[in-house]
């Protein structure tokens, strides 16, 4: 293989629609996380079903996101990036199908599972960019494309607020919004996506994806059901030794197997290591800010002393739109900046803004101006984030293993997510306010809101930590687009002596 091999024919203009296509693609990724958080209470009305058992409609879709995304990151790496994302899209269309067109709680856990692969849409979207951009405008375009992440959350919210709004609001709506929005996709991904011109080929190491989707099966599980069960319960305990297990397994099976789904040397690699911590505090942190400001704001202030007794879809649309509006503009500047200052100073800069935005919420949440303004300097936050890391895992791997490196990456940020859904869940209903009137539910006390954002803003703490010292210069191999095809061809040299090596 030469440093030629990778690098597809241009087509004059259409570097743009690529992108564009990509980043609907991709947006439909976030989507399906938080397109339900606004009307699970419907569904439960609807289904007559308990609080606990509607929570497996958005623990359904982190568990397969899970499961299907370092799967089929690797999958696509092996057989192709453009048959891999129709196969996603497809998955994704018939689980919103089903969704849509159900009555039933099981049928509409089994559709948001199916949704779950869309998740693996977006680590397939950046390879594909690696694989056709010209050098000079990858990090832009990875940027752009790692910002829809952000706009996805947003618009569900809206979305979804405005389809379920009225006396008589109906769920399935939002189910048939998610059918449109993929349909598009894929017929973007079949018109403009080209054809994979680079498959590293070989077999499926099944017993390592299955041992890690255990694995993270029993990490997420607990995480996301311990408010639930009990943090001390015997079920939530034993499934964390279990996970430790499962993990202990996983590694011993990816060390023996000739062809392993996940390459133990760059898991451990430390760009690829510190860069996924840096995504679970960001995607703890981003989460946060999205469940703390979506409580905060709906609060009855005639009742708690705070809050301004939003409804939902003011909430979505006053306080936590503005956030997402400001990542996509700040998409494209986060692009040119990993450019000129580089990824891990890039990722640096944005957690400072982090850190600003939560320490405003934490001292002033007392007006609306407040928590909107500190949501645009976390908007910031969360794009340069998205923009540096891509950048960061695409300098550390060879081009073969950029799937299933951007995929964990991914699963990071969303165990980072269900961590911050149970910390700040569980921080709210553990002080609630005293002396409420008779047949007013528990109302967490403005206290827990004040902690809640000073844990998120410790996590940009963290980021900032990660990319100045645990991202060392020597360490994070910045990318230079003049020297890709060198590092490309290096890669390949290396797979090649390993392949001789073992035959």
């Amino acid at each position: 293989m030469t440093p030629t091999d990778h690098v597809a024919p241009r087509r004059p203009g259409g570097d743009l629609s690529l992108v564009l296509v990509l980043g609907i693609a991709a947006m439909i990724v976030s989507m399906m996380q938080t397109l339900v958080v606004p009307i699970l209470s419907i569904i439960q009305s609807d289904l007559g079903t308990s609080t606990a058992n509607v929570s497996w409609v958005t623990t359904a879709t982190l568990l397969s996101a899970a499961v299907f995304t370092p799967l089929l990151g690797r999958f696509g790496d092996m057989h192709g990036k453009k048959p891999t994302l129709v196969g996603v899209l497809l998955l994704m269309i018939a689980g919103s199908v089903v969704a849509a067109t159900t009555t039933s709680l099981l049928w509409l856990i089994v559709g948001r599972v199916l949704q779950g692969a869309a998740t693996a849409i977006f680590p397939l979207a950046l390879s594909v960019l690696r694989e056709e951009m010209p050098p000079a405008k990858l990090h832009g375009a990875m940027a752009m494309v790692s910002g829809t992440l952000a706009v996805g959350s947003g618009l569900a919210l809206v979305a979804a607020g405005l389809l379920t709004r009225g006396s008589d609001p109906d769920y399935h709506r939002v189910f048939w919004l998610a059918v449109a929005l993929a349909v598009v996709a894929l017929v973007g991904v079949l018109v403009r996506v080209p054809a994979t011109k680079s498959k590293t080929g070989g077999r499926t190491d099944w017993l390592g994806a299955v041992t890690l989707a255990a694995l993270l099966v029993l990490l997420l599980l607990p995480i996301s059901q311990g408010h639930e069960w009990g943090w001390s319960s015997g079920r939530t305990v034993g499934l964390f030794v279990a996970a430790v297990a499962m993990a202990a397994v996983w590694v011993l099976v990816e060390r023996k197997v000739r062809e392993p789904m996940v390459d133990m040397r760059m898991f451990a690699h430390r760009p690829v290591l510190f860069t996924n911590l840096a995504g679970l505090f960001l995607g703890f942190a981003m989460f946060s800010q999205f469940i703390g400001v979506a409580y905060l704001v709906q609060m009855p202030k005639e009742l708690t002393g705070y809050g301004f007794g939003a409804s939902v879809l003011r909430a979505s649309v006053e306080y936590l739109l503005p956030t997402t509006v400001v990542s996509l503009l700040a998409a494209q500047f986060g692009g040119m900046l990993v450019g000129r200052v580089g990824a891990r100073f890039t990722l640096a800069t944005g957690a400072v803004f982090g850190v600003l935005g939560f320490v405003w919420l934490t001292a002033a949440h007392d007006s609306s101006a407040s928590v909107i303004l500190a949501g645009l300097l976390i908007g910031v936050a969360i794009s340069l984030g998205y923009a540096a890391m891509p950048a960061l895992i695409v300098a550390s791997v060879p081009h073969h293993q950029t799937g299933i490196a951007n995929g964990l990456n991914s699963i990071s940020r969303s165990v980072g997510s269900a961590i911050a859904s149970a910390v700040i869940t569980s921080l709210l209903a553990s002080k609630t306010i005293a002396h409420l009137p008779a047949g007013v539910p528990a109302l967490p006390a403005e206290s827990q809101f004040t902690l809640s954002f000073g844990i998120a803003g410790v996590a940009f703490v963290l980021i900032v930590a990660v990319a100045l010292v645990g991202l060392t210069k020597g360490a994070a191999q910045e990318y230079s687009f003049e020297k890709a095809g060198a590092v490309e061809a290096e890669a390949a040299t290396r797979v090649s002596e390993a392949e001789s090596v073992e035959a």
